[in-house]
């Protein structure tokens, strides 16, 4: 039997996909152009002569290394304490569902996620400017908190299809609560670990308004802010404004395209039942 193509569905499909690869072809092509390649106004034209020297100025510029070591710290705090404590709540909630207590806070968690961070970020500039956490430190603390909500309602529709059984048998065992989820329950739950950090690796690397408005070191600030800051230096040089965006989506690319089995694995196994 020969099967029918949607008309609609694939022509939007291949709509969202342009509308993905073509501003990422041009700014791979911008950014390995000349100066004055990149102001000749034709953007989707290929680089010739190849040149490096875009993404050297954006790397003096900006002070990449620095902005980059700073992303990269808050953003592995905040996978890793997305995972520990969203992973912990959600086996909490899932194996004491009958409990008034434990279904009542998977409910508040889920409202959370009605309060994005726009919302409170004038109490949250307040609150960590009082706690002395106007820093990295409490920007990854927020966005531990801010991914909690999502990452539990993943993690608990995942441990739905986990069988209790093998947590009993190894009660039977001798093994204690703590120690049958960390060594039973936890390697079990890779699948969905693998999808809640690669969501919580884009939210925290691709964020710019939180590390914005708490951090208040200039020379502390995330990769997105830092390309804000110098964005008036980059001027009429594109090849140098396109070689900072490039040098700051690479890492998430990367990730993704690496990741990406993982998460749709995850997340389908995660809607079994």
């Amino acid at each position: 039997m020969t099967r029918r193509i949607n008309v609609p569905v694939t022509a939007a499909l291949l709509a969202c996909t342009l509308a993905v690869l073509v501003p990422l072809y041009v700014t791979v092509t911008m950014a390995f152009k000349t100066t004055t390649q990149s102001v000749d106004g034709n953007a989707f034209s290929l680089p010739a002569p190849f040149s490096l020297d875009g993404l050297a100025e954006a790397w003096r510029l900006t002070g990449f290394p620095r902005a980059f070591t700073v992303s990269l710290l808050v953003t592995l705090v905040s996978v890793v304490g997305t995972i520990l404590l969203s992973s912990a709540a959600s086996y909490a909630i899932a194996r004491n569902w009958d409990r008034r207590l434990f279904r009542w806070s998977f409910f508040y968690l889920l409202g959370a996620m009605f309060l994005p961070f726009p919302v409170l970020a004038l109490s949250q500039v307040r609150l960590t400017g009082l706690a002395g956490l106007d820093n990295p430190a409490g920007v990854a603390i927020l966005h531990v908190m801010f991914q909690l909500s999502f990452s539990t309602l993943l993690y608990t529709a995942f441990l739905r299809s986990v069988p209790a059984e093998l947590e009993e048998s190894a009660r039977l065992d001798g093994a204690t609560t703590w120690q049958t989820f960390w060594r039973l329950v936890f390697p079990l739950l890779a699948p969905m670990s693998a999808t809640v950090g690669i969501f919580a690796f884009l939210a925290s690397w691709n964020d710019f308004m939180m590390p914005s408005l708490i951090t208040a070191d200039p020379a502390l600030q995330t990769l997105p802010v830092v390309q804000k800051i110098f964005q008036s230096q980059f001027s009429s040089n594109y090849n140098v404004a396109f070689g900072s965006y490039l040098m700051a989506m690479a890492p998430a690319i990367v990730v993704y395209l690496f990741t990406q089995r993982w998460v749709m694995s995850g997340v389908t196994q995660g809607a079994v039942k």
